[in-house]
């Protein structure tokens, strides 16, 4: 699922990844030119600060037709509240959801403790987005979040995202092969690269962050919901201020709702 920016977090990729002085965007609705494009959104690349590890990556990207097609067949927008939860097993999520939140119970606390997210929520996102890390995805992050950038739909949207993934690369967090989902989303929860870059947090305490990694995965979410203005203690249900931190999460309304409402479901005594 895509995670969108909001205006002040897109500002903010503006103003660390500047476009090139003089260089004339352009974009592909088909594979013809996407060579030719990454030759040239390379020089954004280098202008932004990413390496040759990142660099060789973007050389190496494949244009990701599966992507595309996804792209351009999501259904959630579509689906009835009711629709949404029973596709999405939101029953099973919520049984499995309270199994979790049971025998790892000092874990969830202590992510409560630290960023004020409770467990119901962190275990919601996690059950929805991976199954509990059962599918985290099997396209190439790199190519899948390089093919969005170079296609015209939604260029300016995932550009920043780009420049993430190819940076996350020079860090070493992610490599040039690693999977993901058709929209280059990583990891437990799915997050789009740019987010990854900007939240991400070693939760498990050796040194790397690696949202591969369960605990790295579910601070990194708690840490996310944290920055976006998730006040401790307040409700989350739809119209308060928390669920609006929610909404910062998934574009879709559906999604939001079901969040929500498994999160308080999976809380329950």
């Amino acid at each position: 699922m895509i995670k969108h920016l909001t205006p002040l977090a897109a500002a903010l990729f503006i103003a660390v990844f500047p476009p090139v002085a003089g260089w004339a965007r352009s974009c592909g609705d088909t594979q013809a030119g996407f060579s030719a494009w990454k030759t040239q959104f390379a020089q954004t690349a280098k202008s932004a600060g990413v390496g040759e590890k990142g660099l060789a990556a973007l050389r190496n990207a494949q244009y990701a037709q599966a992507t595309i097609w996804a792209d351009r067949n999501q259904k959630s927008f579509r689906y009835s509240l009711d629709k949404f939860m029973e596709i999405r097993g939101a029953e099973i999520i919520v049984r499995q959801g309270r199994a979790r939140k049971s025998r790892q119970a000092a874990f969830y606390q202590s992510l409560e403790k630290t960023f004020g997210v409770p467990a119901g929520v962190l275990i919601a996102i996690h059950g929805m987005e991976t199954a509990f890390g059962r599918f985290m995805g099997d396209s190439n992050v790199v190519s899948a979040i390089v093919t969005l950038t170079y296609d015209c739909r939604r260029a300016t949207f995932f550009e920043p995202h780009a420049l993430a993934a190819l940076m996350l690369v020079d860090r070493g967090t992610i490599t040039a092969t690693t999977l993901g989902a058709k929209h280059a989303e990583l990891g437990h929860t799915q997050f789009l690269p740019g987010n990854a870059l900007r939240f991400g947090i070693d939760g498990n305490g050796d040194g790397r962050i690696d949202l591969y990694n369960e605990a790295d995965a579910l601070a990194s979410t708690a840490n996310f919901l944290r920055q976006k203005g998730w006040r401790r203690g307040a409700p989350f249900d739809n119209g308060t201020r928390n669920f609006q931190v929610i909404q910062s999460w998934n574009a879709a309304g559906v999604y939001q709702q079901a969040i929500a409402l498994i999160g308080a479901r999976i809380d329950q005594p």
